[in-house]
């Protein structure tokens, strides 16, 4: 590994780090609201199911590339399989998480604007209904676009300060705050008459409730909800000692994902069912119906905070990933000029966001295949180059690198049989590429 190249100072410091990447909007806003649609406890197990069979076999080898090759996700490619076509894995990674930029920085605004006012009680007790709060915040110009310059700000400092003093500090503050706030949460959720329905539906399976779309929703999610499929963790594994395990790190990134999943059913479930709401509210459920139902609770206000808090933490962590792929592979071109790249890049950020900020307010009437810039955005991002750059790395890892070298970079930095190596050989050479066909085929379909 370079030596110029900055390293996680510790194996916890890494851990968090990636964990932070996964753990964002796809563990605390879209896992709650899809669980609530697709039949609650017997989703939530499946979830898990193919959390364990298809995200960490596909975070595994991210890591194994990462960490391998000692690069970040273009030059990975490149070192690899020199003078291929592979190395657009990593453009099509840089490309992706540039993209989800666009329009996650938006939602990050929206978290930020929102958390700030319920720090100073404007959120329940500004008296304005929780639909029309949202709809005031996200259909006037000045404050959408002032929440994403303040989102795209914090994000920019902190991967300034590069891998050691900025992300990984930074997740060092913010992870166990969150785990906190959750605990904080949960307390109360199950603290209130009724909680104990809402912690039925969410972890009692009913699966005459699971439909094959639903299914196919928990495959897809399974993978959404790691970070993978971009090259982020080949980015970050890239700065990871050769003395560390890369399969017990993964084992710790996913279940501390599969934890913050299950802390966020638990706080918001019992919560709804408590107060009469219906679980199956779409992504209304953050900005629209928790206010109404903390509305009802007392100190509703104080607890709406340390909700939206911890969300944006999250938030925050997840996307330091998505700037720090893109920055990584600027360095490698001008390595000393990473404070420059990184402002230039939020500057570039902001400008290429303000489409997707305006969407609900001045470009309404503008849309792309039917639907609105941050929509079609999304959709390309989540439903085509997500899928897609995941059945890449599966390809690629399993029948473009050497054999030899996936097993070493498997099996150091621990004590493993080689049965755990077989076992995920197994998994990525036919259980995941199949599935992430099958869901990649229904996403492009179903539009």
């Amino acid at each position: 590994m370079d030596s110029k190249r900055g390293q996680w100072s510790t194996k916890i410091g890494f851990i968090l780090s990636s964990a932070g990447a996964a753990i964002g909007l796809g563990a605390i806003w879209k896992m709650p609201y899809v669980t609530g649609q697709s039949g609650g406890g017997a989703f939530f197990l499946l979830f898990v199911i193919f959390t364990l069979l298809i995200g960490l076999p596909m975070l595994i080898s991210e890591f194994i590339i990462g960490r391998g090759s000692g690069a970040e996700a273009i030059s990975a490619y490149k070192k690899l399989a020199p003078k291929s076509v592979w190395v657009w894995i990593g453009r099509l990674g840089v490309a992706g998480c540039f993209l989800l930029l666009s329009f996650y920085s938006v939602v990050g605004g929206w978290i930020l604007i929102y958390s700030g006012k319920a720090v100073i009680g404007n959120v329940i007790q500004s008296g304005t209904a929780p639909d029309q709060l949202f709809s005031m915040i996200t259909g006037t110009p000045w404050v959408t676009l002032v929440g994403l310059a303040l989102f795209t700000l914090i994000n920019v400092l902190i991967i300034s300060l590069g891998v050691q003093n900025g992300i990984e500090k930074a997740n060092k503050y913010m992870m166990p705050l969150l785990f906190v706030f959750f605990f904080i949460l949960v307390i109360r959720a199950l603290s209130l008459e009724g909680a104990m329905e809402g912690v039925k539906f969410f972890l009692a399976p009913d699966f005459s409730k699971i439909t094959g779309k639903a299914v196919l929703y928990a495959l897809g999610q399974s993978f959404f909800a790691l970070a993978v499929g971009f090259s982020c963790m080949v980015t970050y594994s890239s700065y990871l000692k050769k003395d560390e395990s890369l399969p017990n790190s993964a084992g710790s990134v996913v279940l501390m994902n599969i934890f913050v999943s299950l802390l966020a059913g638990l706080a918001i479930f019992p919560v709804v069912f408590a107060f009469g709401f219906e679980p199956a509210e779409g992504p209304g459920l953050l900005f629209m119906v928790l206010p109404s139902v903390f509305s009802q609770m007392p100190f509703g206000e104080l607890f709406l905070a340390i909700f939206l808090l911890l969300f944006l933490f999250a938030t925050l962590t997840s996307s330091f990933s998505l700037y720090e792929i893109i920055v990584a592979a600027l360095v490698e071109k001008w390595p000393n000029a990473r404070r420059n790249i990184a402002f230039a890049l939020g500057v570039v950020v902001f400008i290429a966001s303000i489409p997707a900020a305006l969407s609900s307010s001045s470009l309404s009437d503008f849309t792309i295949f039917e639907k609105s810039i941050f929509d079609a955005t999304d959709y390309l991002v989540s439903n085509i180059m997500l899928p897609l750059g995941n059945l890449l790395i599966a390809i690629f890892i399993m029948h473009k690198v050497k054999k030899s070298f996936v097993k070493d970079e498997f099996m150091q930095g621990g004590k493993l049989s080689s049965m755990y190596f077989n076992t995920w050989k197994f998994l990525m050479t036919w259980v995941v590429p199949i599935i992430i066909t099958i869901v990649f085929v229904y996403s492009i379909t179903q539009y």
